[in-house]
């Protein structure tokens, strides 16, 4: 039987303006203590183009990313079975306490998935989130074909359209 795993703690920023969801860290995420740690993720790539600079290679400088530019990480599930990284292969999810965590911080005003699956399971675990936007991205992992630079471009655009709105 394949083992149990678990999802990280979130990282937020003091105010965050939009949460970020996956699903569950990939193995080599959790071998590595990180999030997004599988070198084909452009996750990292995405969010520093974002922010207008190189690719940082230290993770503490990635979770700094977060933290600047108003944002939150975590993962749809708190644990579940997967043998290997595919989303597909999820099994016995149990989700994080995502309610809490937008009753913590109602700063919060739109939640983006980071691939079908995760809002997939979003919409499994829990009702409409009362003053929150739902929005899908594409997926950064490599299994999902698209181009990087159409990705980036999605993505540039849910991100600047949260972030730069009126506080």
């Amino acid at each position: 039987m394949d083992e149990q795993i678990f999802s990280f703690t979130p990282i937020l920023s003091a105010q965050p303006k939009v949460l970020i969801l996956g699903t569950m860290p990939s193995a080599t995420s959790l071998q590595k203590n990180e999030y997004y740690a599988f070198p084909g993720n452009v996750f990292w790539k995405i969010i520093s183009a974002i922010k207008g600079i190189d690719c940082p290679t230290v993770y503490t400088e990635k979770r700094k990313l977060i933290l600047e530019m108003d944002l939150a990480l975590w993962d749809v599930c708190h644990t579940c079975i997967r043998p290997g990284s595919a989303d597909s292969a999820i099994q016995k999810e149990e989700p994080n306490e995502l309610k809490e965590l937008l009753d913590a911080y109602p700063s919060i005003r739109a939640i983006l998935f980071n691939g079908k699956t995760a809002e997939k399971l979003f919409h499994k675990h829990f009702m409409k989130m009362e003053g929150v936007q739902l929005f899908v991205m594409p997926s950064t992992s490599p299994a999902y074909t698209l181009s990087f630079e159409k990705k980036l471009k999605i993505w540039q655009e849910s991100l600047i359209a949260h972030l730069v709105s009126p506080k």
